[in-house]
Order: C-alpha cells, then sequence, then structure tokens
C-alpha cells in the first residue's frame, strides 16, 4: 500500500486540506470522500489514515516508523477497512455482520497508534441494518476513532449518517494531470495521451483500460463503424459469434466505446475542430466517416447501441444479441445508402 501523498493525482485543494486539519488536530471523527468512482478517493483515505497513525515526524506521514510499515504490508492492528462482499450470486454489500465486527475491533484500545482509523469503501452499498449499526457508532464514537467512508454516490447514504461526517468532494482529474502520473507510474507517452483523454477523469479507468486492453477495444469498434456500410450476412455472424464468446464486462466496454464514438462525430458535426473529444486521437478516421452517417443515422444508432446495452442486462444469448444488434445498424446504413442512390 502506498501511502505517501504524492502518489495520488490531482486533488491538490483537498489534501491540502485534510493535511492541515491533520497537522492542527483539528479532524472531525467521521469524513465521508465523495466523487466518481477511481479518482482516487480510496487512495487519499489511505493516505490521511497513515498520517492519523504515524508515529514519526512531520512531514506525515513518515513510511519510515512501525505505523507506517504495518500499514504499508496491510497489517496495521489499529486500521480497519470494510469492503462490500459477495454471497453466492448475490450483489456485494456491506452486511451487519461485517459493522458488527469492526465495532468490536474499534472498541478495544490502540496497540500501535494513538488511536484507530475505520476506512470504509463503497459506503452507499451498506444494507440497512449495517447502515443503522453504523450510525449509532458514528452518534457515539468509542474513544479515539477515526471513520473515513468512501462513495460515488452519497445521495443513497443516510442522511442521518452524513450529517454526521464531514464531506470532502473530489472532481474529475484534468487530462494533462493524469497524463502526466500515467507517464510516472511508467505508461509510453503515446498511451498515457490517449488515456488521458479516454477516461473521462478517472485514474482507475485509465489504468483499467491500460491494463485490460480497453485501446485494442476502442479501435475495434471503430473499425465497425468504419466497414458497417459494406459489411455482409456471413461476416455478420463470424463477428457475433467471435464477441458473443467474451466475458459480458468485456462486451459492455466494447459497446461503451461505438458509444463514445457516436457520441464524438456528433459533435463533430458542430465543430469539427473541438478539443471535447474522447477520441481526439482518431480526429481524422472520425471525420471520414462524416459522409457516411449523416446525423439522424448517428442519432438512430445511438438507440440501436442503448438498446443493445439494456439487452446485454439479461440471460439471453449474447451472440444472438449481438447478431441482432449488427443486423439492426447495417439496415441503418443500407437505409442511407439507398437514400443516396434514389437522389
Amino acid at each position: 500500500m502506498d501511502i505517501t501523498w504524492e502518489s495520488i493525482a490531482g486533488h491538490d485543494r483537498e489534501i491540502r486540506r485534510l493535511r492541515r486539519m491533520a497537522d492542527e488536530n483539528r479532524l472531525p471523527h467521521a469524513l465521508l470522500f465523495a466523487g466518481p468512482d477511481g479518482i482516487g478517493k480510496k487512495r487519499a483515505g489511505r493516505v490521511l489514515a497513515a498520517m492519523i497513525l504515524c508515529q514519526g515526524h512531520a512531514p506525515h506521514p513518515c513510511g519510515t516508523c512501525a505505523s507506517c510499515q504495518a500499514l504499508t504490508h496491510g497489517a496495521h492492528p489499529d486500521y480497519y477497512e470494510l469492503v462490500p462482499e459477495a454471497q453466492g450470486k448475490g450483489t456485494p454489500m456491506i452486511r451487519i455482520e461485517a459493522v458488527r465486527a469492526m465495532q468490536q475491533a474499534v472498541s478495544r484500545y490502540p496497540v500501535m497508534s494513538n488511536g484507530r482509523v475505520v476506512l470504509i469503501d463503497d459506503a452507499d452499498r451498506m444494507n440497512e441494518a449495517a447502515a443503522n449499526s453504523l450510525l449509532k457508532t458514528l452518534e457515539e464514537p468509542p474513544g479515539a476513532v477515526t471513520f473515513i467512508l468512501v462513495t460515488s454516490a452519497p445521495s443513497s447514504l443516510l442522511a442521518t449518517i452524513r450529517s454526521r461526517c464531514l464531506t470532502v468532494t473530489f472532481g474529475m482529474i484534468p487530462p494533462e494531470t493524469m497524463r502526466q502520473a500515467l507517464v510516472r507510474r511508467g505508461l509510453p507517452e503515446p498511451d498515457a495521451e490517449e488515456l488521458s483523454l479516454l477516461a473521462d477523469g478517472s485514474m482507475g479507468r485509465a489504468i483499467s483500460l491500460y491494463e485490460e486492453g480497453g485501446l485494442a477495444l476502442r479501435d475495434e469498434a471503430l473499425a465497425l463503424l468504419e466497414h458497417l456500410p459494406q459489411i455482409r450476412m456471413t461476416e455478420i455472424w463470424q463477428e457475433a459469434e467471435t464477441k458473443g464468446k467474451w466475458e459480458r464486462p468485456k462486451i459492455g466496454e466494447w459497446v461503451l466505446y461505438l458509444n463514445m464514438l457516436l457520441r464524438d462525430m456528433l459533435l463533430l458535426y458542430v465543430d469539427g475542430g473541438s478539443r471535447l473529444l474522447y477520441h481526439s486521437d482518431r480526429r481524422k478516421r472520425l471525420l471520414a466517416l462524416l459522409d457516411a452517417y449523416p446525423e439522424d443515422r448517428i442519432f438512430a444508432m445511438l438507440s440501436c447501441v442503448r438498446d443493445l446495452q439494456k439487452r446485454l442486462q439479461s440471460n439471453a444469448s449474447p451472440a444472438l444479441q449481438l447478431e441482432g444488434f449488427f443486423i439492426r445498424m447495417r439496415d441503418l446504413c443500407a437505409d442511407q445508402i439507398d437514400g443516396f442512390r434514389k437522389r
């Protein structure tokens, strides 16, 4: 676990605020870190936890004391982290049993530091019993305990829980800040440039795209749009069979790229030089598609894409869903080509 403030990309104002409150011993007993997924909220919570538990000297966390070393290796007896867990095929959530185990653990005296820290990730996924149990603890905290709740959906938390926390809101990471952070992580400069634009302000998403081949999926989606006006039924069957064997999350990611590419094409109709493209590195190829895809057809295709996204949530065969989707998309292109011929 990296416990340095420098490991966090962006959020300079929020970090300065947290460090100042910690240095001045003004941290409340409960904080709520809110903001979109993948922007570093949990990482910031862990570094703040290290700063609270650190037994060294400023600047905190020192990284060398026994407390910092224990936290770095995930073995600190005074740090407790709650995350959603799945039971069987159920949706991952934080259940009452996990909250009670945490309450029992933090009720004891600290072992290594002067206090304890509890980080609750995806706090909005507590079930009702767990949330009500946590609320009682927040109302009457057991000694020197700091709670850090992390969520991308603060409105899903009980209002009474939110009212007992100091909310720190984290925003999206600017593309240039993300590009620099990705390069520092060792990513090639061209990939870092593309990912910083594709990730929509989320460092977690950028890293996931890189590790899971997201750029290749994006180019596959673009290649489909380029070939769609000439695609044959035999190719549709082959494409549907091949992509139908993918894991559903991978299919969903590919469909998301189609949605983003079509959105960029609409934006290019308004301003061919727009700097707001998700895929600015593919601007020339997208501009070249505009002759074959007038605006009304793009809107119709976006409707097909969104319909597919809904259909993929069912238990129906992905291959069959994709086959029907490819046929509908091809028919939209055929309608456009026929329209040109009639003119």
